[in-house]
């Protein structure tokens, strides 16, 4: 039910953390991959080291979006599953003091990049399921901060709430095209990004007080949702928002 044998992908922001280990997983399970990210150096290395095509990608630009579906096409023949992993955090602060400028970026990068990747992406996934008897599947990163209130990320959970309603907007739209579409919302995943917070002995006994399993969670474990919602396994799961948190999200912190 996880096999995805002669699937065709293409994974945002799979050059670290998260999106890499979502893209490794993919490709275990037999899809071929398109890396991506907005560093060329490090596209070319990751592609390298995985065996797969890749192409440097700047998701604000509308441009560059085209040009990766339509590179996902010519090398791999067409396109099964979507996974929209790119993202930022922007600058922490309240609103009440909040930089434009930066919450712009933040907006553009996080939802309004993953609303004209899918606009250009589904389309081809559809036509491909439709021809090949199947069903295609778009994965959206949300996160955990826009399913809670939150003092410091504004910017970002107010994004990330927004790609968790695309989820199931999308989902109603794309459903009786055989498209699958949902999030999928991490916790506090221990990756590159999150080391100086690892490191932070306060923070860490608040935040694991506040997760049931105790522990952060992995960029694998988001993976395997992710394998989950994009194959077989998820094929009548749509519009749902998969939250991956070790519980945070429903413990009272006891």
């Amino acid at each position: 039910m996880f096999d995805l044998a002669c699937k065709c992908a293409i994974v945002t922001g799979s050059t670290r953390g998260i999106g890499r280990a979502i893209a490794e997983a993919l490709i275990q399970q037999g899809a071929r991959v398109v890396i991506s990210s907005e560093d060329a150096a490090d596209t070319a290395r990751v592609a390298a080291e995985l065996g797969q095509p890749g192409l440097a990608c700047d998701v604000a630009d509308d441009a560059q979006l085209a040009a990766l579906v339509d590179f996902a096409l010519a090398e791999l023949g067409g396109i099964d599953i979507l996974v929209c992993n790119a993202g930022i955090t922007g600058k922490a602060g309240p609103f009440a003091g909040i930089d434009m400028d930066d919450f712009a970026q933040v907006m553009a990068i996080n939802l309004r990049s993953q609303v004209v990747l899918c606009n250009q992406a589904l389309p081809h996934i559809a036509a491909r399921a439709k021809v090949n008897g199947t069903s295609g599947a778009a994965v959206l990163i949300s996160s955990l901060a826009g399913l809670r209130g939150n003092g410091r990320i504004n910017a970002y959970a107010l994004a990330k709430a927004g790609v968790a309603q695309l989820a199931r907007n999308l989902a109603v739209e794309w459903g009786p095209r055989a498209v699958r579409v949902n999030a999928v919302s991490p916790g506090f995943i221990a990756t590159e990004l999150s080391g100086p917070l690892l490191a932070d002995e306060v923070f860490m006994a608040r935040r694991m007080a506040m997760t049931p399993l105790r522990r952060p969670g992995t960029p694998a474990e988001v993976a395997g949702a992710a394998v989950f919602l994009a194959s077989d396994a998820g094929a009548f799961v749509t519009g749902h928002n998969l939250v991956v948190d070790g519980g945070t999200v429903i413990t009272d912190g006891s």
